[in-house]
């Protein structure tokens, strides 16, 4: 344990690289193009899959389809994240652009629905390493104080593949063939590695040869949110709550969970560090990446249900008019950017996107067939608002509360946690939204369903419910709106936690980088330090934290 320590101080002594603002911004093109592969993908896939289901058969595999790429990306986040404080940022991004493109390939060389889930899952491993790479290296290139503004354009990313995804995929699929919405993927993915091959040069990498890998760690995060997310989805669907199959899984994820704390408190090189969970303002952080998970991917995903089933829109135009919500949400995202690297106070920002949030979701659950597109679109604005003072905020607080050498770690981390708030808001909103919408259908309907009984509820795509009577088409969109209500409802609810956890969050000055040398990064990076850790010779990521160590 000597050595490690030793090894550990070592490695924190050694000044962060210092990259010219002309440097940052080529390697941010590389950036963009890695976090639109890794946030376009399922936006492309999603309009192809009733194709994909028609050429390789096998309904019942459709919703792993998109289950094995979100279970695989979710838990190799964190490991992706370790690998990169352990290996160097360089070689553990490239080898994640490179995992990427071999599963996209593959994807669309699948033969059978079997393939294709697994081909999935690969490719799903490759975006975990996508996420957490583009944050982990802008991470290190740009010091917190100045981080926000280029996070912010990170962010600004969000709107063009939820926008742009659906109606590529669509087009793609009508006029070319399902397989290029992965083939797609190859020209994007081969620039960003070369280009992030040659502009990441600069960022340090491990010279002494001695990589200790946490694997139990690493198989113990794998099992028990497997499991967890199982659960979630299979229960009161595909098995009841009391089931053997879900008492079963339970058990297993409570077993792994701790087996998982016990590992990672003995592992030299924890693939989740617990230690960096001590610090107040990265829990907290943490947490409302969970709530912000939950309550606005479970939510957003079920705007669509209403836009197409009540409001009569297509799936196109379902995407289309999103638009409000996207764009409020790269506006505040640019602008909070801009206005933390300029002030570098961020504080209100999660407070107030939390409020945001939870005001917009509060309002979606009063939406009823009567509601207007333009009364929507207007509640959109605000949740979008909201996501963008909290997207990147998160983030940057995460980051800011961890030493350097394990910004990696935790950065994956708060994705880990995100996306794990994602995956159980959109399994858990999404089975109060299907299991209310049944109940209610089942109850108003009767005889007058016209054979559209409650088990057939879940298969009701919008152009069959156009074909049944407009006495049936009513009482269906009634029993979509009272779902989609008991959902944002739920949503709103999560969201108001986040509040009381963003009120705890306390100021703490973000850290710059040293750099009298860098004439790119000047006055404001230097400003930003500490004058405990401009004393020193060499800045140690330890001392920049001190303040926000002990909360």
């Amino acid at each position: 344990m000597t050595q490690t320590a030793t090894e550990k101080a070592a490695t924190e002594a050694v000044p962060p690289p210092r990259f010219t603002h002309r440097e940052i911004m080529v390697t941010m093109s590389g950036l963009v193009i890695a976090m639109l592969l890794a946030m376009l993908d399922n936006m492309i896939v999603a309009p192809a899959l009733p194709t994909i289901v028609g050429d390789l058969g096998g309904l019942n595999h459709l919703s792993w389809v998109t289950t094995g790429y979100v279970l695989a990306s979710t838990a190799a986040t964190p490991i992706w994240g370790k690998l990169g404080d352990l290996l160097g940022r360089r070689v553990t991004f490239l080898s994640s652009i490179a995992l990427f493109l071999v599963g996209s390939a593959l994807c669309g060389m699948s033969q059978n629905m079997g393939e294709l889930v697994g081909f999935r899952a690969l490719q799903g491993l490759g975006a975990g390493g996508l996420m957490v790479g583009v944050m982990a290296v802008l991470a290190e290139i740009v010091p917190p104080r100045d981080r926000s503004k280029y996070q912010g354009v990170m962010m600004a990313v969000m709107p063009v593949a939820m926008i742009g995804g659906p109606l590529a995929g669509g087009f793609i699929t009508d006029h070319l063939n399902w397989r290029w919405a992965f083939y797609v993927n190859l020209p994007l993915g081969i620039v960003a590695l070369v280009v992030c091959w040659f502009v990441l040069a600069k960022l340090p990498r491990n010279t002494s040869g001695k990589v200790r890998v946490d694997w139990s760690g690493a198989a113990l995060l794998t099992v028990w949110i497997t499991t967890l997310v199982l659960i979630t989805s299979w229960g009161g669907t595909e098995y009841d709550w009391g089931s053997a199959v879900i008492i079963g899984l339970g058990v297993v994820t409570v077993v792994a969970f701790l087996a998982f704390v016990a590992v990672e408190r003995r592992a030299a090189e924890p693939v989740m560090p617990l230690s960096v969970f001590a610090n107040r303002n990265f829990s907290l952080a943490g947490a409302l990446s969970f709530v912000v998970g939950f309550a606005m991917f479970g939510g957003v995903t079920l705007l669509p249900q209403f836009q197409q089933y009540v409001q009569g829109s297509s799936a196109t135009n379902s995407g289309l008019l999103l638009m409000p919500m996207m764009l409020a949400a790269m506006v505040v995202s640019l602008a909070g950017g801009a206005l933390i690297s300029r002030t570098g106070h961020y504080r209100a920002l999660p407070i107030v996107g939390s409020v945001l949030m939870s005001a917009g979701l509060a309002l979606f659950a009063t939406m009823g067939p009567d509601t207007s597109r333009t009364l929507t679109s207007s509640y959109m604005v605000l949740l979008g608002a909201g996501m963008g003072c909290l997207m990147q905020t998160t983030m940057l607080i995460a980051q800011n509360s961890a030493p350097l050498r394990d910004v990696g770690a935790a950065t994956g981390a708060a994705t880990f946690l995100r996306n794990m708030g994602g995956s159980l808001g959109v399994s858990i909103l999404g089975a109060l939204y299907t299991n209310t919408l049944a109940d209610s259908f089942k109850s108003s309907a009767g005889s007058a369903a016209g054979g559209a009984d409650s088990g057939s509820v879940a298969q009701m795509t919008p152009q069959m419910l156009r074909s049944l009577p407009d006495n049936v088409q009513k009482l269906f969109a009634d029993a979509v709106s009272d779902g989609i209500d008991k959902a944002f409802v739920w949503g709103a609810a999560a969201a108001v936690v986040g509040i009381v956890v963003a009120l705890f969050i306390r100021h703490v000055p973000l850290r710059g980088f040293d750099a009298p040398s860098d004439k790119g990064a000047g006055t404001d990076a230097a400003a930003a330090v500490p004058a405990t850790a401009t004393a020193t010779a060499t800045p140690t990521a330890p001392a920049a934290v001190a303040e926000g160590a002990g909360e």
